[in-house]
């Protein structure tokens, strides 16, 4: 017994010692806006032990307290004001720490092309100060506008009632605030928090002012957007390999990281991506569904796209035109044409599809 009171009065004097440091360093001028910031503002919702007692109140009425005091305190323990002391050293930092970066890799042990979204993002480890950075860098760049299915890492996750929600909505909120929202649960605020800092990572370090600006895209358009661009200014005929894979298949990727590879399997069936183009009734016995089931998946894919990459239909057929112009093959030309009806279809094109598997 008297081994175990020498330790913990060991600690606590080594805990006393640490208070009064990290007081010292607060009290600075260069910590004053700090100082009415609650404790809580930088705590994560991982952290354990946790002085519950303690995190309401600012740090300036905290470092007016003394020690003795603060561990007198009911329910609070040498473990808490051990937290107490761990909170108080993130304060000092003037800023919060660095997330790690979301990577987005490819599945090599799959046969099929999957991106898959890496686990490194971990909501738990962010703070309100590291938020409230996030939410700044969203407000300073003006981009308050995007939409939350428009950037996050996969709409497979995400549910579509907030697909339209602008990042704007988020940016007069903490992350206490958002959890106290109707129907945001922790699938939610995940997704909230990860496309917040995405962004930032992207801007972050982007001056405001300047000639040149940042525009937000989704990673999968920059190289479509680029093989349309390229294909335009060659002024020669793509092969129906050259429009397959730098203008189908990554759409068709992205609609397997955000829809699943099920839908992606239909829409390879019906653009022939993997033999003959299948027409719905096929693909609906293959799968063992409705025909209607089939219609709402592959309606799905227009959902994806619109929020994705609403500026795509019109590219796509823009380059539809220019390769009419001159005169491109049909077997290059349906492969086209086929994509546009399916992921951006006119009211023409809904009207054609319907004739035509009723006909069947």
């Amino acid at each position: 017994m008297g081994s175990n009171n020498t330790s913990a009065s060991v600690e606590n004097v080594k805990l006393s010692s640490d208070f009064e440091r990290l007081r010292d360093i607060l009290l600075q001028d260069e910590f004053v806006d700090h100082l009415n910031r609650p404790l809580a503002y930088w705590a994560l919702s991982n952290d354990r032990r946790l002085p519950t007692a303690f995190l309401g109140r600012p740090l300036r009425d905290l470092l007016k307290t003394s020690f003795k005091d603060l561990s007198a305190t009911p329910g609070i323990g040498q473990k808490k004001i051990g937290t107490l002391v761990e909170l108080l050293a993130r304060a000092t930092k003037k800023h919060p720490p660095v997330m790690p970066p979301l990577k987005s890799t490819a599945d090599k042990k799959s046969e099929e092309r999957t991106p898959r979204i890496s686990d490194s993002f971990d909501p738990a480890t962010v703070s309100e100060a590291l938020w409230e950075e996030w939410r700044d860098t969203v407000r300073v760049h003006d981009v308050g506008h995007e939409k939350l299915g428009r950037l996050a890492p996969a709409l497979l996750s995400v549910p579509t009632v907030i697909w339209n929600t602008r990042l704007s909505e988020y940016c007069g909120y903490s992350i206490a605030e958002i959890r106290q929202l109707k129907t945001h649960g922790e699938k939610r605020v995940r997704t909230i928090l990860e496309v917040f800092h995405a962004v930032h990572q992207v801007l972050a370090h982007a001056p405001v002012h300047g000639p040149l600006s940042t525009r937000l895209f989704p990673r999968f358009v920059v190289p479509i957007d680029r093989g349309i661009a390229e294909i335009v200014e060659s002024g020669t005929i793509p092969t129906r390999s050259e429009l397959r894979d730098r203008i189908v298949l990554p759409l068709v990727d992205q609609l397997r990281l955000d829809l699943g590879p099920t839908v992606a399997k239909l829409v390879e069936g019906r653009l022939g991506l993997t033999g003959n183009p299948q027409p719905v009734r096929q693909q609906s016995r293959r799968m063992g569904v409705t025909r209607a089931r089939v219609y709402q998946l592959l309606e799905d894919c227009e959902m994806v796209m619109e929020i994705r990459w609403p500026e795509g239909g019109r590219q796509l057929r823009s380059l539809h035109a220019h390769l009419q112009e001159l005169s491109t093959p049909s077997d290059r030309l349906g492969l086209l044409r086929a994509t546009i009806d399916l992921v951006y279809p006119d009211a023409e094109a809904l009207a054609d599809r319907a004739d035509r598997e009723a006909a069947r």
